[in-house]
């Protein structure tokens, strides 16, 4: 079990490493993208450019709380969190949600007010046509770039980032279009292009509050991974079935219980041998799992 631990420890720390790299790399080119569509927004006079910069300034702060978070999460378990501090991955991903709800919130109304107002919108220079395509190149990207990062150690946090980084990707389209409308005449183009970055901040926001919730309320970790726990310990010597078997998630890592069954005539110490054996294997095998309490009964004997 020291070992376990030692490896758990180390496992944090690779994560913590990679998770402050990614959000670093966000944060810089987030930096540099806000600055620049902002710049070709206000040069190309391009309301729906502007709209996008907003919405990259949002990845800025985003990439602090994700940073932060996993931070938290990674700390060892304490006096006052025994269990850990993981379920702070969710913390965060709940304040990403409500930044992206935010600002999709405002650039929708304001969207909207432009086309209600039907004032004619001044027509969008070149500079933000280039300006959206460089910015759906680099965010489509980082959101593979993060994606890996976070499916690779399993983190809610690092998910949320990533689809923040598809939401900006799908907004520099919806604002490519938009532009380019606007270009060929169609001045409407550019505030609808706006109300639909709006809708695409919000679906994501959605999304993110979803999933954070789901493992922040003892969800199970899923039939699939069940049915494989289940395989794993009618594998092992001396268990004759699997007599329950419930899960939850703790944040991004998963709890176990479960009951097996065993020859009625096993000394004590077989029993605690057979049930050692079933812990350690699935521990070993699916690193996602943070604790499984195995619990031993009678085979053949009808429970209450």
């Amino acid at each position: 079990m020291e070992d376990r631990s030692i490896k758990t420890q180390q496992n944090q720390e690779a994560f913590q490493t990679a998770a402050t790299k990614v959000s670093v790399v966000s944060m810089v080119t987030n930096i540099i993208l806000t600055l620049l569509k902002l710049a070709a927004g206000v040069i190309a006079h391009s309301g729906a450019m502007i709209s996008d910069a907003v919405h990259s300034a949002s990845d800025i702060f985003s990439g602090l709380i994700v940073l932060i978070g996993v931070r938290i999460s990674s700390k060892a378990p304490d006096e006052s969190h025994p269990y850990g501090h993981e379920r702070f991955e969710c913390v965060a991903a709940l304040l990403l949600s409500g930044i992206l709800a935010l600002v999709g919130g405002t650039i929708g109304v304001n969207a909207v007010k432009d086309v209600v107002s039907g004032q004619a919108q001044e027509t969008p220079g070149i500079l933000a046509l280039i300006a959206a395509a460089v910015s759906i190149v680099t965010k489509e990207t980082l959101f593979w770039y993060t994606r890996g990062y976070a499916k690779r150690y399993r983190s809610t946090a690092l998910h949320a980032e990533a689809w923040h980084q598809r939401s900006d990707a799908l907004s520099s389209i919806g604002a490519l279009i938009g532009i380019a409308g606007a270009r060929m005449g169609i001045s409407v183009m550019e505030p609808i292009a706006s109300f639909i970055i709006a809708l695409f901040i919000l679906r994501v926001a959605v999304r993110i509050f979803r999933d954070a919730v789901d493992q922040m309320v003892d969800h199970s970790a899923g039939e699939d991974t069940e049915t494989a726990f289940r395989k794993t310990a009618l594998e092992q010597p001396g268990v004759m079935g699997v007599e329950l078997l419930r899960t939850r998630m703790f944040g991004n890592r998963v709890y176990v219980d479960l009951e097996i069954a065993a020859d009625p005539e096993l000394t004590l110490a077989a029993a605690h041998g057979i049930a050692e054996r079933v812990h350690d294997a699935i521990e070993q095998t699916y690193p996602d799992v943070k604790h499984i309490m195995v619990h031993v009964n009678p085979a053949n004997e009808r429970r209450k």
